[in-house]
């Protein structure tokens, strides 16, 4: 074959291609597993790290065992539909750690996705929401850990936001981003950011849950946060992201909250009666004593 000819030269192109990314799609491949459990290494350190906030003296070292922490500290992880009933449950990794399931960002898109359609009009999606709800127990603080995913200015942002009891005050947060502009959006993901959010609250009666936006423009600032000073994009689109994933958990924050209340009611009446059973019994131990005196 004429090695300086058009055909060679194609042959040898072609050929040359398919075998680079045949290797590539070999090293991807043999990569996958490993690239996985980075990225679920990564989801449960958020995880923590949100519902960690409840509790100052709760830290996560740097080369801590965070599948060791979270199986020794969630308390439930399950997924809910729109109408807030649970569907299914999550494996918490009590019995092996390594077995540990939690949603990545995909997932999070996939639920993000399903979302639009709904605010389009389709309304038979509701039931088919699968929205994944986290319970811990951080130092005797019950904390529940919702999501949330949008759009940022370049790429896509999420989160995670750890919710009281109340099924509405935010004890803690956590943000990440894949491409937002170094030094303004992409400050989403530091404390002095999202530290702010501690102690705020859901608006379970308003249009709006919740806001990120200028300091200026907040008219509830229980409900809201300040903006990023230059990342005002970046900073109302992750307000829109809490807004709508908020919207969709409220049918379930609200059962849980009164299920909450409920048991908080319940426990003092149970606490009386035992004390009066309790001193039933000692006034009648009491009266026998006497009267056998």
């Amino acid at each position: 074959m004429n090695t300086n000819g058009n055909t060679y030269t194609v042959i040898y192109s072609t050929v040359l291609v398919v075998l680079v990314a045949a290797i590539l799609a070999f090293v991807a491949m043999s990569l996958q597993d490993k690239q996985n459990e980075n990225v679920k290494l990564e989801t449960i350190s958020k995880l923590l790290g949100a519902a960690s906030q409840v509790d100052t003296t709760f830290t996560i070292e740097e080369d801590a065992d965070v599948l060791g922490l979270y199986a020794d500290n969630v308390v439930a992880a399950f997924f809910v539909d729109g109408n807030g009933e649970k569907v299914q449950d999550m494996n918490t990794g009590k019995e092996d750690k390594n077995k540990i399931e939690v949603t990545t960002t995909s997932d999070l898109k996939a639920q993000n996705d399903k979302f639009k359609k709904l605010e389009e009009g389709q309304s038979e999606l509701l039931s088919e929401l699968r929205l994944p709800v986290y319970i811990f127990d951080i130092k005797g603080h019950k904390v529940t850990v919702i999501p949330c995913y949008g759009a940022g200015l370049w790429g896509p942002i999420w989160g995670y936001l750890a919710l009281d009891e109340d099924g509405k005050t935010i004890d803690g947060a956590i943000f990440d981003h894949k491409g937002e502009t170094p030094g303004l959006g992409s400050k989403i993901a530091d404390k002095p950011f999202y530290g702010k959010f501690h102690g705020k609250t859901f608006n379970m009666t308003g249009e709006d849950m919740f806001t990120v936006a200028k300091i200026t423009a907040i008219t509830e600032p229980e409900h809201s946060v300040d903006a990023i000073s230059g990342a005002t994009i970046t900073s109302q689109a992750l307000g829109k992201s809490i807004n709508l994933w908020a919207k969709y958990y409220k049918p379930y924050l609200v059962k849980a909250a009164a299920a909450s209340q409920a048991n908080t009611v319940s426990a003092p009446e149970e606490m009386t009666e035992a004390a009066d059973s309790t001193f039933a019994g000692n006034t009648a131990a009491a009266t026998n004593v006497n009267v056998e005196e």
